[in-house]
């Protein structure tokens, strides 16, 4: 039995400042780590290799600095040892990934052609198709929806020589910014057991914020890439809309029109350059979806002009969240940016729009799934949205569909003059766990601090969350919990390269806090 929508396309949903080198002392800056250091020793090998970027990664078994079988074992190792406390990675792949890697080995001893990610270790996602595997979706009863075929973004992280070493868990249908399901259980944030570990790529962030994996797979309509970056103190992208193709085989029906016109894949790392690396490696277009396109690689020049949203559009912003947009601004300033406050056009209407589109076509779509194989928290959860949003019908979201075009139109008259837009991720630092099944009030509040995420998902266009620093936060006992913050930043159609030029420099100004160990 599938689950009624194709999963690449249905995945909706879900102070005082510390600066990021207050982050603790575990955590080791991977760009001091050199081939010297590997080899000392003094020095735990596997421990040195999973702190390491992708890029780095893949240069040293490129060049026999180090071996694929050694990074992929170090990786599993690390699964071993910080993975059940965090559950991120809800199925181990050891002996595929394993063969894989030595195959690997194979291919640089014999001189043959490497891909840009050949050797590197990855996690997928479980609600994304691969190869003799359930693509389960967090749901009991897919348990054993065995995929005949890799969805295609699976086939292209293969194809530049990515490893996968086990998958990711994701809430009930991905349909929560919140990452538990009665299937695999909850995944729990490295930096506080307290707080949301982020969905519904929840599983996918923690195996990198735990160094697992330099790279793992998401996807995003909501936010469901970016903010579990956000929560996690890491890299994630959201790629404009067709840019990196899609398909699921174990789907059964057409998909929801709202999935099809915001759901996309995307990488979650721990640097910029990664994402970037990692976007590359997925954007080559499939045949099996229509919308992915090829995108010419080098891209006209953009004015270094960057529009800062916070307070000024949105007043009920955190205070640790608008500082969050303020440092990366002045990182821009100081690397030549024009830098000024601004509001774009229309934000408010365009958060209400991602309501207006989905509850009609993807809620209405899952309703019967959810009421025969949805876990509590799933309906609990969609019984608080709905009690919180308007009860639209189709035509109030084909209203909104035939609104939204004019309103990108604004936005693209807009980013003539402004190209890069800084923005909150979430106007709110990481939620407490579950806060999303409490009461009406509480679900108000979150959908209220994804606005941000809601509107460029809304739009198509591309968003890159940035960690800045760290917040002290209390859980429910009182306790002050440190939780990462960062930033989103947004471009025009297409204009990838304009997020990843911006957050190379702002993720230059704040020192780096990630890889660590769970601190409970």
């Amino acid at each position: 039995m599938a689950n009624g929508l194709d999963a690449s396309f249905a995945e909706p949903m879900p102070s005082d400042q510390v600066p990021r080198s207050a982050a603790p002392a575990a955590t080791t800056d991977a760009a001091t780590i050199d081939a010297a250091t590997i080899d000392a020793a003094t020095i735990d090998v596997g421990a040195a290799l999973c702190r390491l970027d992708a890029g780095r990664l893949a240069r040293m078994i490129a060049t026999g600095e180090t071996t694929a079988t050694a990074v992929v074992q170090a990786a599993l190792d690390r699964v071993a040892a910080v993975n059940p406390a965090v559950n991120a990675v809800v199925r181990v792949l050891a002996d595929d990934a394993l063969r894989e890697a030595a195959e690997a080995d194979r291919a640089v001893a014999e001189g043959r052609p490497l891909g840009p990610l050949h050797g590197v270790p990855v996690t997928t996602k479980i609600n994304i198709d691969q190869r003799g595997l359930p693509t389960d979706n967090g749901v009991a009863a897919y348990r054993d929806l065995i995929a005949g075929a890799d969805n295609p973004v699976i086939a292209n992280l293969r194809d530049a020589g990515c490893i996968i070493i086990g998958r990711t868990n994701a809430p009930v249908y991905s349909m929560r910014w919140f990452t538990d399901n009665s299937l695999h259980g909850a995944t729990l944030n490295p930096w506080s057991a307290a707080h949301t570990v982020g969905g519904s790529s929840g599983g996918a962030a923690a195996s990198v914020a735990t160094g697992m994996v330099p790279i793992a797979h998401g996807n995003d309509i909501a936010g469901s890439v970016r903010y579990p970056a956000y929560c996690c103190g890491l890299v994630g992208l959201k790629p404009s809309y067709g840019r990196v193709p899609s398909f699921n085989a174990t789907a059964k029906g057409g998909g929801s029109i709202a999935a099809q016109l915001m759901a996309v894949q995307g990488p979650i790392t721990r640097s910029v350059a990664d994402a970037e690396l990692a976007f590359t490696a997925m954007a080559v277009p499939h045949v099996d979806d229509p919308r992915a396109r090829l995108v010419p690689s080098q891209m006209p020049p953009a004015p270094k002009r960057a529009a800062l949203v916070a307070m000024n559009a949105w007043p009920d912003c955190h205070p640790a969240v608008a500082e969050a947009v303020a440092s990366a601004g002045r990182a821009l300033a100081a690397a030549g940016y024009e830098v000024e406050a601004v509001v774009p056009p229309a934000l408010e209407d365009l958060a209400d729009m991602w309501a207006e589109i989905a509850v009609p076509d993807i809620l209405a779509l899952l309703d019967p799934a959810i009421a025969a194989s949805g876990d509590a928290n799933i309906k609990t959860a969609v019984d608080l949205w709905r009690s919180c949003w308007w009860a639209y019908t189709p035509a109030d979201g084909f209203a909104a569909l035939a609104r939204r075009h004019g309103l990108r139109r604004l936005w693209q008259r807009f980013l003539e003059d402004w190209p890069v837009v800084v923005m909150p991720t979430s106007l709110e630092p990481a939620f407490p766990r579950l806060a999303d099944v409490q009461s009406k009030e509480m679900t108000a509040r979150v959908l209220r601090a994804q606005a941000p995420m809601m509107v460029i998902s809304v739009l198509g266009l591309p968003g890159l969350s940035v960690p800045t620093g760290l917040v002290s936060m209390p859980d429910a006992e009182g306790a002050g919990q440190r939780l990462p913050t960062g930033v989103q930043i947004v471009a025009g159609p297409d204009r990838e390269d304009l997020c990843f030029a911006a957050g190379r420099l702002v993720e230059a100004a704040h020192a780096p806090f990630t890889p660590i160990d769970p601190v409970f």
